[in-house]
């Protein structure tokens, strides 16, 4: 693997274990505060609004000044959320420090723009699948460690992550090279940017299939510990490890699936059959009832997951030119968030006023709308924007 590839990797990894700790332990540290499964939703979804907001902005300024100094203020940004998650006291200093965090959270997809940089196109998807593997191995270490850590306290998993994040700031510090010369992007507004991308036909296509997919993803992400919590009693550590177990079977679809499936299938139908994978899932995990049949139900998902983040990654990256990466990334990251701020506040909503299955249902069936845009796709290549 080329340095930067793996440092970017190992960037990211480090970061992704600190996430990772937050996801399973989030809802039941909201829940001392008072939090009802609603109030839980609007938390992930908080954090998902400002990262629409910021989004393409970040994105935009990666382009004009370069990928390294966005990666580090979103790093810093991410600590400084976690400190202040650790040392809330009420629910509306929750809401602040996920606000803090999703404003400064452009790591992921300025992540990605550097892999576009460094990487052939034909190469991309691999690339991708390496950073979807860093998503994995985080979301395996970092909800066991959080269960771990949870058996201290609440605000243990916490502070454990912060650290985690400060060692992932200084990876990036000391070893990440710049690849993009400041001030060669220009352009329109960062706001003006996804109407732009959205006049494209073949490019809004693929937004719409993104945008629904994590909308989906969401609803399960986000309702996954308080659906474990009401159906089989699971607490902090039991959510954790089984996220972790998913994380671990993400990890070997990422390394082992995704580039001999590319290869033979392309991208989009890799995609199709990811999206398949997902809805029976999804679908499945509605009518278990004992956690060994729900263990189950994250194989399909996994796989379902593991081939979807890297074929969409790498279908969007071919839609940019070079200087525009980092512009086009922020815009569909934007639609990601848009994706993540609806459906918490769906998924939880739905747990609350009606059932899981409700919402899990309905995340299934959402997807199975989107292996039809997904079908109608037509891969297009770098086109830039006006």
């Amino acid at each position: 693997m080329r340095r930067p590839l793996l440092v970017i990797f190992l960037t990211v990894f480090v970061n992704l274990i600190g996430f990772g700790i937050i996801i399973p332990l989030l809802p039941f540290y909201a829940e001392t505060f008072g939090a009802s499964p609603l109030a839980i939703g609007l938390l992930f979804a908080a954090y998902s609004l400002s990262q629409l907001l910021a989004s393409p902005a970040l994105g935009d300024f990666s382009d004009r000044w370069g990928r390294r100094p966005i990666l580090l203020f979103s790093l810093l940004g991410t600590v400084v959320s976690f400190v202040l998650l650790a040392l809330a006291h009420s629910l509306w200093l929750l809401f602040v420090a996920r606000i803090v965090d999703g404003l400064s959270g452009g790591n992921i997809s300025t992540a990605k723009a550097y892999i576009a940089d460094i990487t052939e196109p034909e190469n991309r998807a691999k690339a991708y699948g390496l950073i979807g593997a860093a998503f994995g191995l985080g979301f395996i270490l970092g909800p066991a460690l959080g269960a771990l850590f949870s058996l201290i306290s609440y605000t243990a998993p916490i502070w454990a992550a912060a650290a985690i994040t400060v060692v992932a700031t200084v990876l990036a510090w000391v070893w990440l090279p710049e690849t993009v010369h400041k001030g060669t992007a220009g352009g329109p507004s960062p706001f003006r940017v996804l109407p732009d991308l959205l006049r494209r036909s073949g490019l809004r296509t693929l937004l719409g299939a993104d945008f629904l997919y994590w909308f989906a993803f969401a609803v399960y992400q986000t309702t996954f510990a308080l659906f474990g919590e009401a159906r089989f009693q699971f607490n902090v550590a039991e959510t954790g490890y089984f996220l972790a177990g998913f994380g671990a079977l993400g990890v070997v679809v990422q390394v082992a699936m995704v580039g001999p499936m590319v290869k033979h299938l392309g991208e989009r139908r890799t995609l199709v059959v990811g999206l398949l994978f997902g809805a029976l899932g999804l679908a499945s995990a509605t009518w278990v009832s004992s956690a060994l049949a729900f263990a189950v139900t994250l194989i399909p998902a996994s796989i379902g997951v593991g081939l979807c983040n890297p074929s969409l990654s790498a279908l969007l990256s071919h839609a940019a030119s070079p200087e525009e990466q980092g512009r086009v990334q922020g815009g569909a990251a934007s639609l990601e968030s848009l994706g993540r701020t609806l459906g918490p506040v769906w998924g939880n909503g739905a747990l609350e006023r009606f059932s899981a299955s409700m919402a899990y249902d309905s995340a299934a069936a959402v997807l199975l709308v989107t292996v039809l845009l997904a079908v109608l796709y037509r891969p297009i290549r770098a086109q830039r924007v006006a």
